[in-house]
């Protein structure tokens, strides 16, 4: 039987402490997911430097995904909103793609908003920029930097949106997070109204917090650390 040489020891004792430091990891995460840190965490990156000052000239809806989609789809819905406010304003939509393929995710964008209610005149494309970075680059480069711009984009990703189009030149950058509502609804229910179960299984009927709260905030915490190491990657660029 052949020993264990010291290299082998060694990277052992490595996957060891990795296991025990992920396990507290994964522990305090579960831990702060019963609580509403993650939430204001979430909260502090969509609106600790969204404000409002003046009339934008233009509203720019930074794109996400593909259409329809999630991201997409909520983002579509405040540009329509903020459009109808501030009837004299441009909106601009950045995101890759043809605007002239009727089945492009820019184009199905283009048709999202005239369906809300926002004339065709007043929509323009930015089709180039592929991410935050380039994006504030496009946008700075077909509008003056002393334009009163409003953001429209993912809570998660406007600190970061905002403080790329302030390094990109823009002097007036505001900002609309397109945060999901709540439904007002209460979803609790009596478990043994629906049907008999096991003594083991246990009764949720009425802990909408362990059904839906604790998987939102453990979502939360993955947006909020993706987040947080963009921020960290474009400090370290100097795109912020």
């Amino acid at each position: 039987m052949k020993r264990f040489s010291f290299k082998n020891i060694q990277i052992f004792g490595l996957f060891r402490h990795f296991t025990i430091v992920a396990g507290i990891l994964f522990l305090l995460l579960v831990g702060l997911s019963f609580t509403t840190l993650p939430y204001w965490g979430y909260h502090w990156l969509g609106t600790s430097l969204s404000e409002i000052k003046s009339e934008p000239e233009t509203i720019i809806l930074l794109g996400g995904s593909g259409m329809p989609s999630e991201s997409n789809l909520i983002r579509t819905w405040f540009a329509a909103n903020a459009a109808s406010d501030f009837l004299k304003s441009q909106v601009l939509v950045v995101m890759p793609g043809e605007p002239s393929d009727p089945t492009s995710t820019p184009a199905r964008i283009f048709a999202e908003l005239k369906l809300r209610g926002v004339d065709s005149v007043r929509i323009v494309f930015e089709p180039k920029g592929t991410n935050t970075r380039s994006q504030a680059l496009e946008c700075s480069r077909i509008l003056s930097p002393n334009r009163p711009v409003l953001l429209v984009t993912s809570p998660e990703n406007m600190r970061r949106s905002i403080l790329s189009f302030r390094k990109a030149g823009f002097i007036r950058v505001y900002a609309l997070p397109a945060f999901e509502n709540a439904a007002e609804a209460d979803f609790s229910f009596i478990d043994d109204e629906l049907g008999k179960s096991p003594a083991v299984v246990p009764d949720v009927g009425k802990s909408t917090g362990l059904r839906y709260q604790f998987w939102n905030h453990m979502k939360y915490e993955i947006l909020i650390a993706r987040e947080l190491v963009a921020l960290a990657y474009y400090r370290l660029r100097g795109w912020i």
